[in-house]
């Protein structure tokens, strides 16, 4: 029986075996990215599916080798589908103390398999200074919390701000209009998190928003004026201001809840039990000094910042009259390029031109924007020739020289032969009429005519005199509208808010297209573009001057009701939440857009003040 049971282990030995070397050796580690000096931690190397001999680690810079390498082994088996799998692992566990605050790097160990060096990659570790509040006096822990020590953490200690608070931090304090600026909301705090929600968020007046894929998560550390934190990033995005002078980031208020514990002793020692604390915090407020761009602006820059190139392309190398082709200019570079505005190509008069398609592939880089736009302009030649398509100049604002640089296309010339079309518009049709034979003159006619003569003066009759007067009348009419199209004209504000109502349908449909795509993020930011636009036109407000409390006193004074005023200012707030709140439903956001198109409409029926 027992010869029976070694056969057994001997032959799933060999099977294993078998399945082992037939798969790639692996060596990996894991190592914590921060430690607060004093703490021990850690690493750990693994070497899968492989036998190993000759391991060799490096010293960590900064910290002491307490211990190891604590040596352990873990296997697998699967058996699916009739074929069965195997692993297994050895695992090499090291132990330190952080000693030395710093960022050390530390470079990969190795180990030998079957005659062949492997090696795991790099790391770095950084050691992080002690909070300077958990010193011992006497003895006795600071009363200070820690967020290595959940003793510190007590129910009875109270939340003051420096265990908890919300900062907006800015990457720069001065820049120019366009400039990109990276805006960073985190949370800092000493205490495990366990709800978050924003009651007012901070408003960006003046500002262009890019925002940034993050997850909220309180996953690092970081040491600020002497006291360690759990840190979460709560919103990343780019800005860019659109005027200068003094531009200032709001506050924001969050509401949350922290875990403290509670510590009973026991028969079995201390117990610690979580308590929930409810808190209000109100983060900082932040501001940027804008510069304008320097004077004098040349001839055809329309506001590009960064650094940029142009290139153009014909689609066709042959063309011929009446058939469409492609010409497409494209512009690469970094900066606010996702707001460029389509360059203008001045086509020979004999091209029939069509409004170009614009194109874009634009990501995030670092603090900025980078990618290409490209414009493609489909145009179609009426005339057989030689024609050229001039080179098209871009002016941008070099940030980093300080500067206005001009770039240009290469000029294009292109023969154009005799298609078998039509012409694609009326005033090619006019050009290239052929002329006419005089076919519609008719014979004289002959024969009686009944000729009556007639001897009364026509300056006695009415309708002599009404020749003269329905002109007259119909002149100064013409001029009494034109008077008073030119006075409304000359008033913007006034312009502005009888266009205030087309202007925003047209940025819902823009909205209603994200929605029918099911983008939940890009559907909220158009939605909140849309109606801050529309307010801002609608009672008279400049975008940089828009803030919930001006818009409500403002659309109290033009004549809304209460209710409508409450119902612009919910949609204001749930769109701002969406951008922190999980991708929301097609319903939640055909709801939206719904309650948003009746708001607008209502507001357009309310009679002004």
């Amino acid at each position: 029986m027992r010869m029976k049971a070694l056969n057994i282990v001997v032959t799933l030995l060999a099977i294993v075996g078998g399945l082992m070397h037939a798969t790639a050796a692996s060596f990996t580690v894991q190592a914590p990215r921060q430690v607060i000096q004093g703490n021990k931690f850690t690493v750990t190397y693994t070497l899968k599916d492989a036998e190993g001999t000759a391991l060799k680690v490096d010293q960590i810079e900064g910290a002491t080798l307490i211990f190891g390498p604590a040596t352990g082994q873990s296997s697998s088996y699967q058996f699916i589908n009739g074929k069965q799998t195997s692993s297994f692992s050895t695992s090499y566990t090291y132990t330190y103390r952080a000693d030395k605050p710093g960022t050390y790097k530390v470079e990969g160990a190795s180990i030998n398999v079957d005659g062949k060096t492997v090696s795991t990659n790099s790391f770095s570790i950084e050691i992080l200074p002690p909070d300077k509040s958990a010193s011992t006096n006497g003895g006795t822990q600071s009363q200070s919390a820690q967020i290595d020590n959940i003793d510190s953490r007590s129910a009875s200690k109270p939340i003051d701000g420096k265990d908890l608070f919300v900062r907006i931090n800015l990457s720069k304090s001065s820049a120019y209009e366009q400039e990109a600026i990276v805006c960073s909301i985190k949370l800092y705090t000493k205490y495990e998190i366990n709800s978050f929600m924003p009651t007012l968020q901070p408003s960006f007046n003046g500002f262009l928003i890019e925002d940034l894929p993050i997850t909220a998560q309180l996953n690092s550390i970081e040491h600020i004026n002497g006291e360690n934190y759990m840190v979460a990033e709560l919103k990343r995005c780019i800005l860019y201001p659109q005027q200068s002078g003094t531009l200032t980031i709001t506050s924001g208020n969050y509401d949350l809840s922290v875990i403290q514990y509670e510590q009973q002793r026991s028969f079995f020692g201390i117990i610690r039990t979580p308590v929930e604390r409810e808190l209000k915090v109100k983060s900082n407020s932040a501001s940027v000094n804008v510069r304008p761009l320097p004077e004098p602006k040349p001839a055809g820059f329309s506001g590009a910042v960064g650094t940029y190139k142009i290139s153009s392309k014909l689609s066709n190398t042959k063309f011929k009259t009446y058939e469409a082709a492609t010409y497409s200019i494209t512009i690469s570079g970094t900066g606010n390029i996702k707001y460029l505005k389509a360059p203008v190509v001045d086509f020979p008069s004999q091209f029939e031109v069509y409004d170009p398609q614009a194109k874009s592939n634009i990501s995030p880089n670092g603090g900025n924007m980078s990618g290409t736009s490209t414009w493609e302009y489909t145009f179609s030649p009426q005339y057989v020739g030689d024609f050229t398509i001039p080179a098209v100049n871009f002016c941008y604002f070099n940030i980093n020289s300080k500067k206005y640089e001009t770039v240009s296309t290469e000029a294009m010339t292109l023969h154009v032969d005799k298609g078998n079309g039509a012409p694609t518009s009326s005033r090619a049709t006019a050009k290239t009429d052929v002329v006419q034979k005089n076919t519609d003159i008719l014979h004289i006619k002959t024969g009686n005519l009944k000729l009556t003569h007639d001897n009364s003066l026509t300056v006695s009759t009415f309708i002599y005199w009404l020749w003269y007067i329905l002109p007259t009348l119909i002149l100064i009419a013409i001029l009494i509208i034109y008077r008073k199209n030119i006075k409304a004209r000359s008033n913007v504000k006034l312009m502005r808010t009888k266009k205030a109502g087309k202007v925003a349908k047209k940025r819902l449909r823009q909205a209603k297209a994200y929605m029918q795509a099911h983008d939940s993020s890009n559907f909220h930011a158009e939605i909140l573009k849309a109606l801050w636009g529309y307010l801002s036109d609608k009672i008279g407000i400049p975008v940089s001057n828009l803030s919930k409390e001006n818009i409500a006193i403002e659309l109290g004074n033009y004549g809304a009701t209460a209710e409508l005023t409450d119902e612009i200012l919910k949609i204001l707030d749930e769109c701002e939440f969406a951008q922190y709140a999980p991708a929301q439903s097609d319903s939640q956001m055909e709801s939206l857009y719904n309650s948003t198109s009746e708001a607008m409409d209502k507001l357009e029926n309310t009679k002004k003040k």
